[in-house]
C-alpha cells in the first residue's frame, strides 16, 4: 500500500508554486484584455467620428441643393412679372427644435 500524503501537505507545497506560475499569467491575461479593450474602444471612436463627417457632408449638400434649387424656381416667376409665393413654414418635426426645422423649410 503507497503511503497516503494528506491534501493539505500537497497544497502546502504546491501552492507557493502555483502563485509564482499564475500570477504572471493572469497578469497577462488582464494586461492584453485591458489593451484590447482600449484598441476596440479607439476603433469605435474613429467609426463615429466617420460617420458624422459623412452625415455633416450630405447634410450639407442637401441644404445647398435646396437652395439651389429653391433660387432657380424664383427666378422664371419674377422674370414673368408674377411674384413668387413664398412656401407656408413648415412645423418642427417631432423632436427637433425650431432652428432645425428652419434649415430644412
Amino acid at each position: 500500500m503507497p503511503p497516503i500524503v494528506p491534501p493539505f501537505l500537497i497544497g502546502l507545497i504546491v501552492a507557493p508554486f502555483a502563485k509564482r506560475v499564475a500570477k504572471p499569467l493572469v497578469r497577462g491575461l488582464v494586461k492584453t484584455s485591458v489593451g484590447l479593450a482600449m484598441e476596440v474602444k479607439r476603433a469605435a471612436h474613429e467609426a463615429s467620428e466617420g460617420l458624422q463627417d459623412l452625415a455633416a457632408e450630405v447634410t450639407a449638400e442637401v441644404v445647398a441643393a435646396q437652395m439651389a434649387s429653391g433660387i432657380e424656381a424664383e427666378a422664371p416667376a419674377a422674370a414673368q412679372g408674377k411674384a413668387a409665393a413664398s412656401p407656408a413654414p413648415k412645423a418642427p418635426a417631432k423632436g427637433r427644435g425650431p432652428s432645425v426645422a428652419a434649415a430644412k423649410a
